[in-house]
């Protein structure tokens, strides 16, 4: 990078630097990591970024439960979009077993992880806005990631970290309430977006602190190995569920927004771009699921899909089934397979090996926030800490993600 200002270094008499802890504080740096900054003036010099304050051991915890008891895990690795996480874990231990799917277990799934991507993009798109001032667009938007939680309860009964699903398809099916709920969202949310666009897209204000800052070619993306709405902001249209598509996504019809510059703005851009894309695939799970046999929530594997709770509760045989399936005492087939979907940051990948035994010999999540953080504090060389903020802003970086 090409800086026009002067560069000290910490053995210069004449040194003015200022060494700046950005972080693990939550205002600023929206997560609890850390970026030791060297400053002159108001301008970064160098950095050095710091992550480890939430470790918390996922990969080796999962190594040592049964499949099922790893789901809530996942959870908490990008919770502002855990059923993406969820499902995600669930066709990793589908693609082991080698079970075949319903179609209609594929739509509802489909439903719930666009779902899952709106509320992701909401939350980045909207702290973008705070991050230049614009408090209003952020209270405003905001509302509807509760609309989607309130979608999320209504199928699982819980919010923020859902555990929703299950190995094989969904613990119940959708009732009306939760399809009544869909529908309203669907009707009310492209009027709130259409306004938030208006309000931001075209403001001086916010196109001064975004476009051209913290611009990233294709090429260096692609070397950082980036994934997700940053690559695809620089051009590059990489896409899971085009590319490698899963739950089948290959029945619906959507575009995949490309940006050209990769700067903050484009990712802006092409996050609201794929806001409209997610409900437009909704849309069409939900007319798809009309040529679908109704009552269909799983898949028939007996032997790793949980028997209804009030069979478990009057039926021995359904309590043993039950009793094996969550201790994981079913033997699962001895395998090394590797499942991606489009997470709301990227490529979220599960590396999983097995011997056979209750447990993974092995597994490694690909998270995507913890490789696209990894360009932050080169690129943040010779930018305005002003603009670092709103840079970091934009790349939607989920501790939880970056620091499991």
């Amino acid at each position: 990078m090409n800086h026009n200002h002067p560069v000290y270094t910490d053995n210069d008499p004449q040194s003015e630097l200022v060494t700046l802890n950005l972080g693990p504080t939550h205002p600023a740096t929206h997560g609890v990591f850390q970026n030791v900054l060297q400053l002159d003036g108001e301008r970064i010099v160098s950095g050095v970024s710091t992550i480890g304050y939430i470790h918390r051991a996922f990969e080796k915890i999962a190594e040592h439960r049964p499949f099922y008891q790893i789901t809530p895990l996942t959870d908490r690795l990008n919770y502002c979009s855990s059923p993406i996480n969820n499902m995600g874990w669930h066709m990793t231990v589908e693609k082991l077993l080698n079970i075949q799917m319903p179609k209609r277990v594929d739509y509802l799934r489909v439903i719930i992880m666009e779902l899952s991507r709106i509320a992701d993009h909401i939350i980045c798109n909207t702290i973008i806005g705070q991050d230049t001032g614009a408090t209003t667009t952020f209270l405003y938007l905001f509302q509807f990631r509760e609309h989607i939680y309130e979608i999320f309860e209504e199928v699982c009964g819980a919010r923020l970290t859902t555990n929703i699903g299950r190995i094989g398809g969904f613990e119940r099916d959708f009732n009306e309430i939760a399809f009544t709920k869909i529908n309203k969202f669907l009707k009310e949310f492209p009027v709130a977006l259409k306004e938030f666009e208006n309000l931001l897209t075209r403001n001086r204000i916010f196109i001064d602190r975004t476009a051209g800052v913290a611009e990233v070619t294709k090429e260096a993306a692609l070397e950082y190995s980036w994934t997700g709405p940053l690559l695809r902001a620089t051009g590059v249209d990489y896409d899971v569920r085009v590319s490698d598509p899963y739950s089948s996504y290959q029945d619906f019809d959507f575009e995949v927004p490309v940006g050209t510059s990769g700067d903050i703005y484009d990712r802006y851009l092409v996050r609201n771009e794929e806001m409209w894309q997610s409900l437009r695939i909704i849309e069409q799970a939900i007319l798809k699921l009309k040529t679908e046999p109704k009552g269909i929530f799983h898949a028939d594997v007996p032997d790793f899909y949980l028997p209804p709770k009030q069979e478990v509760y009057n039926n021995m045989e359904a309590l043993i089934y039950h009793f094996k399936i969550v201790m994981g005492e079913i033997d699962a087939p001895k395998a090394e397979v590797y499942h991606a979907v489009e997470g709301g940051n990227g490529e979220l990948g599960f590396y999983l090996i097995n011997d056979g035994g209750r447990t993974p010999y092995r597994l490694h999540f690909r998270r995507p926030s913890f490789i696209n953080y990894q360009m932050f504090a080169p690129m943040s060389e010779g930018m305005l800490l002003s603009d670092a903020i709103i840079n970091m802003s934009s790349m939607n970086i989920i501790a939880g993600e970056l620091d499991a």
